[in-house]
């Protein structure tokens, strides 16, 4: 349902210069208020509590006068969408895109009465902002140097800041954030709610950070990755504001970044799969096919073959159309014959990925997917992508697009974030942009990941099962794939078929989908725990994560679907003293929707849970 009315420049007047736009139930609501200079400055409420205090709006232009004063208002739109859509995959099986919108479009008093549009959506989950250059004689270009978009609270309250896309999280005050800040930015406002600055829609312009506003220490502004280039008409990305009571509702309400994609571009997407996979780390065809076999029997989809494969990723000489193998990166012995290994993976119904570094990506990419594509590869992960810069991050989605034409998913690596283009081209499967177990992280980073870096997408987290150095219990690793979303899940990143031998637990794995018809939070505190309930078909799973101290919590099963009873295959850690992180209890109970189970689980533990229907 979409609807719509126009409105004139005499709203301003007649409303002391004020607009207002609410979220269909009036949970949320956006004012827009034109300064005497000419301004626009928005403000945002939640619950009728103050959320975003007025803020400043505009952008500033290289060889230019700044688009951010001296404007009238032309025309003010306002619009109503309500519609439902079903997602190729995800963390739920069917999407509702609902919002009000206002369109305010402005043009300069003065010479050269250059236009500009501003775009505000209020949903019940938040709210965004985006601006517009509609097309027009005196701005038919233009280098977009700096956005003065500001995102000004009423305190100084407590936020979770990183520096880079893989970085530590560290809570800190809004008076203590430095420039550089990745999105999402999650701020817990006094007395709730919790609020989310992120963004949506990067396609083809500069990626946004966020920095300090000087004078304010209460606020944050965007902080753009380079100058952009853009022509009229054009449109920017969306400026975000999740909104939730917890930072579990956050999590729950993050279809708000696909809201704000475009629909999928992909006519037949029956060749995208998601699945689980295991590194094979030896680099040849005995280790390759050895993986194949493990996965036929672990119920795991794929194989990757990462750096080496095609010689040095580092040496721009080394050639990734030709198999070149690198001993130095694997220290094993052997030949990789990757047409055989291809060969007998699509026997076992297993597929192959590739890893290829972005210096071979930007030479040969053209050359690299109608090859991959012909010897039967499923997907590419890219390797250290340039991000940040419009040149960049225009390349980027150019190159999943290109890859989509020759039916390849992707993974993107290293520093890249999302913003929901996996919705435009969903085989843009995952992408790294997290502190993952490969860089062993504490539990307590661990469990502030949820409410934070997954707000705005799936992440590539690469589960490491049987490393030593692993800081947290053999449970809280089986509960990741649970608690961490991502279609293609990396469960076995440093390990062998040899390593394993009967662990029951394992089991667990094997049954664990990628992606979901529904998602819960049942508990989150950042840095404490997260217990999240995902749903497939009528098998529901459970995974909570632990951070530093022992903890019991009730997990109350009321998801389950009344009157119906379960079989609960419950992992946890077996010594919940945490003197033994490696030894995983299995249990096994009959449950309905009035069972409250509890999850005892060790400092850096965690707990695990599938439910099945029983018959």
């Amino acid at each position: 349902m979409i609807a719509a009315f126009c409105w004139t420049s005499l709203i301003f007047a007649a409303t002391s210069q004020t607009l207002d736009l609410a979220s269909p139930s009036g949970q949320v609501t956006v004012q827009l208020q034109q300064t005497d200079s000419g301004g626009l400055r928005y403000s945002v409420r939640y619950n009728n509590k103050p959320v975003i205090m007025p803020s400043r709006l505009g952008l500033v232009l290289k060889d230019a006068p700044p688009l951010a004063e001296g404007f009238r208002v032309l025309n003010v739109t306002r619009s109503k969408h309500d519609q439902t859509w079903k997602p190729v995959y995800g963390e739920r099986s069917e999407v509702r895109d609902r919002y009000h919108e206002i369109v305010v479009e402005l043009q300069e008093k003065a010479s050269p009465s250059r236009r500009i549009e501003i775009v505000v959506r209020a949903y019940d989950e938040g709210a965004a902002l985006c601006y517009r250059l509609p097309e027009q004689s005196n701005l038919k270009q233009a280098v977009i140097a700096a956005e003065t978009t500001e995102f000004c609270f009423a305190g100084d309250y407590p936020a979770w800041p990183v520096y880079s896309a893989q970085g530590v999280y560290q809570r800190a005050r809004l008076s203590e954030i430095k420039p550089n800040c990745e999105r999402p930015l999650v701020v817990e406002v006094d007395g709730g709610p919790f609020v989310a600055v992120a963004e949506a829609r990067l396609v083809d312009f500069a990626r946004m950070r966020l920095m300090p506003v000087k004078g304010n220490p209460n606020a944050v502004q965007s902080q753009l990755g380079s100058e952009a280039v853009v022509s009229s008409p054009y449109r920017m990305p969306w400026r975000v504001i999740m909104l939730g009571d917890t930072p579990g509702q956050l999590l729950e309400r993050n279809d708000l970044i696909l809201n704000l994609n475009d629909p999928c571009a992909i006519a037949d997407t029956s060749w995208i799969k998601p699945g689980k996979v295991i590194r094979e780390v030896t680099l040849t065809t005995a280790g390759g096919k050895a993986c194949i076999d493990f996965c036929a029997a672990r119920g795991l989809q794929y194989i990757e073959f990462d750096a080496g494969w095609y010689g040095n990723e580092y040496d721009d000489a080394s050639d990734a159309r030709k198999v070149n193998r690198d001993a130095k990166k694997s220290g094993e012995k052997g030949d990789l014959d990757l047409s055989e290994v291809i060969r007998y993976g699509q026997e076992r119904g297993i597929g192959v990925f590739l890893y290829v570094n972005r210096r071979a990506l930007e030479r040969q990419l053209d050359e690299l997917l109608p090859l991959y594509e012909q010897w039967g590869v499923k997907g590419v992960k890219f390797g250290f992508v340039n991000v940040g810069s419009q040149q960049w991050t225009a390349w980027l989605h150019e190159a999943v697009r290109k890859a989509a034409a020759h039916r390849l998913m992707v993974d993107v690596h290293d520093e890249y974030r999302p913003t929901g283009y996996s919705r435009t081209y969903p085989n843009l499967l995952t992408q790294e942009g997290v502190h993952g177990n490969e860089c062993m992280p504490t539990a307590e980073h661990n469990s502030i990941l949820p409410f934070t870096r997954f707000l705005c997408g799936a992440a590539d987290y690469t589960v490491c099962w049987h490393s030593d150095r692993i800081k947290t219990s053999r449970a809280h690793q089986l509960a990741l794939p649970v608690a961490y979303f991502s279609p293609l899940q990396f469960l076995f990143w440093y390990d062998r078929p040899q390593q394993f031998g009967n662990q029951p637990e394992l089991d667990f794995f094997k049954h664990v989908p990628v992606v979901w018809d529904d998602t819960r939070v049942i508990h989150g505190v950042i840095g404490q725990y997260a217990t999240i309930a995902r749903r497939s078909g009528n098998e529901w799973f459970v995974g909570s994560i632990n951070a530093v101290e022992r903890r019991k919590l009730d997990i109350p099963l009321g998801f389950l679907s009344p009157g119906r009873k379960y079989t609960a295959e419950i992992y946890s850690d077996a010594d919940p003293s945490g003197k033994d992180s490696k030894t995983v209890g299995i249990e096994r109970r009959t449950v309905d929707s009035t069972t409250v189970l509890t999850a005892d689980m060790a400092a850096n533990g965690g707990h695990a849970i599938r439910l099945t229907p029983s018959p």
